[in-house]
């Protein structure tokens, strides 16, 4: 697949709903624009393949959301060992689909998509969780839900584990609200995976890169206005002027408040008068 197909790619899902994305493929494309001469052909095989050895391993008595959630479990985590990185969580490999998928190790929300794709691709209704800071991902069937965590080898938890786990990651204060374990959108499914990438650069002090990630992010979703304000605001750091004050005028756009908008029109006419 060529760039122009991977950016494509990403157009179409931007053009689309928020919901009924094929998620591997889109994490694939933004992975390429990283990788630009590795083909996506072997991993888009490597899909296929887990796919039938899961399906190779369902019974009739496989119709229930525990039943279902160990097959992930067997070929996902023990049968191909994919497992959370912890040794080296912060590295970037973590949040491209394609090194995932080559090291078998990577970020929740990473691991997470693989675990959506070939849930969904058995027919079984598969979910993303909005979880701070810990990606999980939820199986329904008829009624029963069970609660996996990718990043431990699929693991199942209860709302014990998951009280503990808003503990962990939030402070012994914070208690579990219904909102923790709210389903989000697949759009918003790989705005997580690229605000991982995003806030990793920004960390680096690498604004060009950060830049860049917003350009592919903005790509599948055009409408969310807060990353139209961060390319203003990066362009405007960078010295792209016209490019900020474009940014800034789609910001302007889709934003509602108005003292966000009196804001953002005083930073356009300020950078107007540094074409002139």
């Amino acid at each position: 697949m060529t760039s122009q197909q991977n950016k494509s790619t990403l157009i179409d899902i931007g053009s689309g709903p928020d919901n009924g994305i094929d998620l591997a493929a889109g994490a694939l494309a933004l992975a390429a624009f990283d990788r630009p001469r590795v083909a996506i052909d072997h991993y888009t095989e490597h899909l296929r393949d887990l796919t039938g050895a899961a399906c190779a391993l369902v019974q009739p008595s496989d119709s229930t959301a525990q039943s279902r959630a160990r097959i992930l479990q067997r070929i996902i985590a023990e049968e191909n060992q994919y497992e959370g990185d912890r040794l080296t969580y912060d590295n970037l490999q973590n949040a491209n689909f394609m090194h995932v998928i080559d090291r078998r190790r990577g970020l929740p929300i990473a691991l997470g998509i693989l675990y959506i794709h070939i849930g969904r691709k058995m027919g079984w209704n598969m979910n993303g969780l909005a979880f701070p800071g810990h990606f999980l991902i939820q199986l329904d069937d008829h009624g029963e839900r069970v609660i996996m965590d990718p990043f431990n080898s699929g693991q199942l938890l209860n709302a014990g584990d998951l009280r503990d786990l808003i503990k962990t990651m939030a402070g012994n204060d914070r208690e579990l609200t219904p909102a923790d374990y709210a389903r989000v959108s697949d759009r918003e499914i790989l705005l997580r995976l690229q605000n991982n990438i995003k806030f990793r650069h920004m960390q680096m002090r690498d604004a060009d890169a950060a830049l860049c990630t917003i350009d592919t992010m903005l790509l599948f979703a055009p409408n969310v206005k807060l990353l139209w304000w961060e390319s203003g605001m990066l362009n405007a750091d960078l010295g792209n002027i016209q490019a900020a004050t474009n940014a800034l005028n789609e910001y302007l756009a889709r934003e509602d408040d108005k003292s966000q908008k009196i804001r953002a029109t005083a930073l356009i006419q300020k950078l107007r008068t540094q074409l002139n």
